[in-house]
């Protein structure tokens, strides 16, 4: 095995070059040397179960796979019960839609903890889990994979080490480690390849080798502000001083051996940032 690479979306170019249906992905990836999509709902999983299907069907035959993104408004960390169950509903839908397209992945956003403490952020976050879980699991849905991500606020909960424990609620869990959040909600801490090697070993002791070497990712350089934290999602072309750099962390994927999925965010070239780090990361084979 190794690391799979794809878009988060489509990127400009996709209506550039032409295409006009999610059933032509696969083809237009194939363009890029790429083999994986992650399918966007983050307004809301819109997606009919037969068009799900007709969408799975395309990436099975071009031996794609695909990775679904659960809404935006999803709130594991709600103070507010209702909403918060509402997140497991959110949840459970967007498994719904997994499960018809074919994808194993569903990226879940952390939530907020701006009215209360971190501790108790986790903790309501740790029973939201649990419980779109046992929902999952009561509806035949036990094989989607559930991968809360790392945010990009000061004020939202998910850290490394907040996703980390979210993760060992349920050995089926995936950590989606999104660098460029990560940098941005540390103001640039992410600037060496030791940086990322302290990352990668908090992953793999916290959840062993096996389930750290497959974890998910997202990537896109951040603009940040010095006290919020993520601003907005830029392009690897914009040479304004945001990282981070991709390149380091490649080197150590393939040193590791690992066989993680890296979806890029770039803000309208994430098919092409895609590929330059697929590029980067086969090259590193000689």
């Amino acid at each position: 095995m190794s690391a799979k690479f794809g878009p988060a979306g489509t990127a400009e170019s996709f209506k550039t070059m032409g295409y006009k249906k999610s059933v032509q992905l696969p083809d237009y990836l194939k363009k890029f040397g790429l083999d994986h999509f992650e399918y966007q709902c983050g307004q809301g999983v819109r997606i009919s179960e037969a068009a799900a299907n007709e969408i799975g069907e395309a990436f099975r035959q071009n031996g794609m796979t695909l990775s679904l993104h659960a809404p935006y408004f999803i709130s594991l960390s709600g103070t507010d019960e209702e909403k918060r169950l509402g997140s497991v509903r959110y949840i459970l839908e967007s498994a719904r839609a997994a499960k018809a397209m074919g994808a194993e992945r569903i990226v879940i956003h952390s939530g907020s903890c701006s009215k209360i403490s971190r501790t108790e952020a986790l903790e309501l976050a740790k029973d939201t889990m649990k419980r779109a879980r046992a929902a999952l699991i009561s509806e035949g849905l036990g094989d989607i994979i559930c991968c809360p991500e790392t945010m990009g606020k000061v004020n939202q909960l998910g850290t490394l080490e907040e996703v980390i424990e979210l993760c060992k609620i349920d050995d089926s869990f995936l950590p989606t480690v999104d660098f460029g959040h990560l940098n941005a909600r540390t103001f640039g801490s992410i600037r060496t390849k030791q940086n990322y090697k302290e990352m990668l070993d908090k992953l793999e002791n916290g959840l062993g080798r096996e389930r750290a070497r497959v974890f998910h990712s997202h990537f896109s350089k951040i603009e940040f502000t010095e006290k919020g934290g993520e601003k907005r999602h830029l392009t690897f072309e914009e040479n304004n001083g945001f990282g981070p750099d991709f390149e380091p962390l490649m080197e150590l994927i393939y040193e590791r051996d690992w066989s993680p999925v890296f979806i890029c965010e770039s803000a309208g070239t994430q098919t092409e940032d895609a590929q330059k780090m697929k590029s980067y990361y086969e090259g590193l084979s000689g």
